[in-house]
């Protein structure tokens, strides 16, 4: 069994006993929510605090995902962590891994993922429940930053899968908005270029109802790189909006 453990945590875990499966496992915390227990198992989150940093710590047993590089499963944390790892790797801004093992215990396959919490970070989604209430400064930067991360995923190659406002999380700065993404299990490489990169965005427009055409425009001359007046951001626009109406329409 391999073990990752981020330099950066390592000797706060280890001051409380908590560098290892086993203490991991065996910590007693309040679930934040209700355990998924589909796939054969079950999978649940936790939330830890430690010397005022917080964390999440995910632990699951025989909840697998199965692929064609792992047609006999592989645990979901595991898919999870890869792709936290290759997302810092691609300098793509996402969530921080601070332990990742798995292990079999009695043909039992259990699994752990620790992540740093977001605090001082809000999802997007709770951002958009008064957005007309913001000021008009403050709706462009987070449209800004929103383009802004979608670019940096797609220039790097990947595709989120579930680019959903949930999983966009966002802090101000400067004046600015700072974004980063979590749950990337379902990412994976770009393979059908644009087809693909409109797949992605378009789900974000659907779920942000409270965005006008303008602002969508917006985030999409961002995103492109190119005027909000421009040709290829009409294009853009044309493609999104009839995807989500085909989407809309098969309800």
């Amino acid at each position: 069994m391999s073990v990752f453990i981020a330099d950066a945590d390592r000797g706060l875990l280890e001051r409380h006993g908590l560098a290892d499966f086993d203490a991991l496992w065996n910590v007693e915390l309040d679930a934040v929510d209700e355990p998924n227990t589909g796939r054969g198992g079950w999978s649940s989150v936790f939330r830890l605090e430690l010397e005022g940093s917080g964390y999440y710590l995910k632990r699951q047993s025989n909840y697998l995902t199965y692929t064609l590089h792992h047609p006999f499963g592989e645990p979901s944390f595991s898919r999870e962590f890869r792709n936290i790892s290759l997302y810092q790797k691609l300098g793509i801004p996402a969530l921080h891994a601070v332990f990742y093992a798995d292990r079999k215990v009695d043909g039992e396959r259990r699994a752990i993922l620790m992540t740093r919490a977001l605090d001082g970070w809000t999802d997007l989604d709770t951002l958009l429940q008064d957005w007309h209430e913001r000021p008009a400064t403050e709706r462009l930067a987070i449209l800004q930053a929103c383009g802004q991360l979608a670019r940096t995923l797609h220039k790097a190659g990947q595709v989120h899968g579930c680019f959903y406002p949930k999983h966009i999380f966002m802090r101000a700065r400067g004046g600015k908005y700072l974004a980063q993404l979590i749950d990337l299990e379902k990412t994976r490489k770009s393979i059908f270029g644009q087809r693909d990169r409109v797949k992605d965005i378009e789900p974000l427009l659907r779920r942000a109802p409270v965005w006008n055409e303008t602002e969508i425009r917006e985030l999409l001359a961002t995103y492109l790189y190119a005027p909000t007046d421009s040709g290829l951001v009409d294009a853009w626009w044309q493609r999104v909006a009839k995807r989500g109406s085909h989407k809309r329409r098969d309800r």
